[in-house]
């Protein structure tokens, strides 16, 4: 598998950019559904792939005696990479595509590290 360049925050603005543009192409590919179906497609996937997270790490510990080990734990990363990619651009969705998904994680981020004390 080839190494992948991670965005640092500075990358942040094109991160969010790359969010909203793919929220924007699923939109686009659904526009004939009723608005709240819309919505209603865009949530449930983030728990279709939660799904897929449990169902990799389920084959990755091989907890299946009839399959054995049939995924890795970088099937596991991906699948986790899945989830958040989907949650951010279901808040896309949610927000117009206003390519903020980024900067509202990093304050969320921040918030919490604030709450366990490792921020002040």
């Amino acid at each position: 598998m080839k190494e992948r360049q991670e965005t640092g925050t500075a990358g942040l603005d094109n991160f969010s950019q790359g969010v909203a543009a793919l929220s924007s192409w699923i939109d686009q590919g659904n526009v004939g559904r009723h608005p709240e179906a819309a919505t209603w497609a865009r949530l449930s996937k983030i728990t279709e792939e939660a799904g897929e997270v449990v169902a990799a790490y389920i084959g990755a510990t091989g907890q299946n005696p009839r399959k054995g080990v049939t995924h890795t734990a970088s099937d596991v990363e991906e699948e986790l990479l899945d989830v958040a990619l989907t949650a951010l651009a279901a808040l896309e969705h949610l927000r117009g595509h206003d390519a903020r998904s980024g900067a509202m994680l990093a304050d969320k981020l921040s918030r919490t590290l604030e709450r366990a004390g490792l921020r002040s």
